[in-house]
């Protein structure tokens, strides 16, 4: 795929960065965060108590709240441990969309390669809502082999089918992104976009709460997330649970690997919804700088478990 140098320049409205959209607290970006919870909750032990005066007679009224968790340090700590290649970079974001909690690491724009099949897809369904209509047969033999088996040719044609990159930019505005820009002219796989705006792109389809996409766009969005073809089966996958039988699967994911032409280095993503102790959460991995497909792979999957474990080890 062509360098993304000579980019048009298109103006998007300057306004204040939501922290995934609906999600409880917005947090200032520091020290490679994006955004940060710091809501307090009632509890218990270790608790911090305040009390106000009260009228003669009446008891004062103590509220009880926990300390503040910063979920971002925590997700700092686990990737301590995830090895990042010499030159490569990553961030990932992750959201529990049952509580609203969530945790970042990294900064900056990567390019999404094709996990932007899903964004390309949610524009198309927000497009024939709009149109009062339901996707043609065309599109949705697009949409699978675009989805299931992240067939370029049928991405291409609804990237087309949504008036490429303008098309792709003003759903993301509805939707909530705020970092991702399509990309110049046929070449979608070179959108940028960011780690958080991938999880607010996630919420669009995995909760009802906020999302522009009717129920009808969001279950068939995740129905084609859950059947990716065997080999592609990697990525934020490695976090969830093993196969769920009867419960039903327990990752719906969309990845994407790019052989840069400028510097022979890859970039892979890896995002979706993982189930972990039978609890449901929104992950986003981006990287660039692997030597190989294999290394950029194991980044992804060891950030996506140290994304989850903020929740699932005692962390939460």
């Amino acid at each position: 795929m062509a360098s993304s140098t000579g980019r048009r320049a298109r103006r998007r409205p300057s306004r204040l960065r939501p922290a995934l959209l609906a999600c409880a607290v917005v947090g200032a970006t520091v020290t490679g965060t994006v955004y940060s919870q710091s809501h307090a909750r009632p509890g218990a032990g270790g608790s911090v108590s305040s009390s106000a005066s009260a009228p003669s007679g009446e008891e004062a009224t103590v509220e009880t709240v926990e300390p503040v968790v910063d979920g971002d340090a925590r997700l700092a700590a686990a990737m301590t441990s995830v090895t990042v290649p010499d030159g490569a970079e990553a961030a990932v974001a992750v959201l529990d969309p049952e509580s609203g909690e969530g945790a970042s690491y990294g900064t900056g724009a990567f390019e999404t390669a094709s996990i932007v099949k899903v964004d390309i897809l949610a524009a198309l369904l927000l497009r024939a809502q709009d149109s009062g209509r339901s996707p043609t047969a065309a599109e949705k033999a697009y949409a699978t082999a675009m989805i299931e088996d992240s067939d370029n040719d049928a991405a291409s044609a609804l990237w087309r089918a949504i008036g490429t990159a303008d098309g792709l930019d003003a759903a993301n505005e509805r939707f909530g992104l705020t970092g991702t820009e399509g990309g110049d002219g046929p070449l979608w796989g070179l959108t940028r976009t960011t780690a958080a705006d991938q999880v607010t792109l996630l919420r669009q389809v995995f909760v009802a709460d906020g999302s522009a996409l009717s129920p009808a766009s969001r279950a068939y969005v995740r129905a084609l997330m859950e059947r990716i073809a065997q080999g592609q089966r990697w990525g934020v996958s490695a976090a969830a649970d093993a196969a769920g039988g009867a419960a039903g699967p327990t990752w719906a994911l969309k990845n994407g690997w790019l052989r840069r032409s400028t510097t022979g280095l890859w970039v892979v993503n890896s995002i979706g919804r993982v189930k972990r102790g039978g609890h449901g959460y929104l992950v986003a991995v981006v990287s660039r700088g692997s030597g190989t497909q294999a290394e950029g792979i194991s980044l992804t999957e060891a950030a996506a478990r140290a994304a989850v474990s903020v929740f699932t080890d005692g962390a939460a």
